[in-house]
């Protein structure tokens, strides 16, 4: 992949709440983003009851000038969005969750959640994040002309390449399938 031209340090705050489920104790959700946010290791933010806010990682959000279409789709929704991508952490790591990237992309999110190894979170992108993106694709995106294909004109039905099975020798059913061979 090529340099980004643009990198941001992004902090990554995620909340731990007991969970509803009888399987797991606690749940754990991508809260918010902290644009130019410095190293964090699961740093805690605030504490309400029984719920913690961590500011979990600091990572970087890198754009690049030939995924403009994909920002630029991700700031079409009603709530523009930034995808977080979290995996559950080795052992010995700091927090449960360690987590891996974050996008502005929608296109690269969806790499991320064909997989199912992987946890993808959508937060919300704070006003000055977007504006930045915004500035971004203004500067960068090149509108790309639709080019419609044109076909050949070749009479592809005058030729009856792989009709049949060569096995048969009969020329009354090109289509039947072949018969096993019985052994005497």
């Amino acid at each position: 992949m090529t340099d980004p031209q643009l990198a941001l340090s992004l902090g990554i705050v995620i909340r731990r709440a007991p969970s509803a489920s009888r399987w797991a104790k606690w749940s754990w959700r991508a809260e918010a983003v902290l644009p130019g946010a410095g190293p964090a290791d699961w740093a805690v933010l605030r504490e309400e009851g029984e719920a913690t806010l961590f500011h979990a990682a600091t990572v970087p959000l890198e754009l690049f000038r030939t995924d403009t279409e994909a920002y630029l789709t991700g700031l079409a929704a009603q709530t523009p969005t930034i995808g977080v991508v979290m995996r559950d952490a080795p052992e010995g790591a700091t927090g449960p969750l360690d987590v891996v990237l974050a996008t502005a992309s929608p296109y690269d999110l969806q790499d991320y959640q064909d997989s199912g190894e992987e946890i993808v979170e959508l937060v919300p992108m704070p006003a000055g994040l977007i504006a930045l993106i915004r500035d971004f694709c203004a500067e960068h995106h090149v509108e790309e002309t639709f080019k419609k294909r044109k076909r050949d004109r070749v009479a592809v039905e005058l030729v009856e390449d792989g009709i049949g099975d060569p096995r048969i020798r009969q020329t009354s059913d090109v289509y039947r399938a072949p018969r096993r061979a019985t052994v005497h």
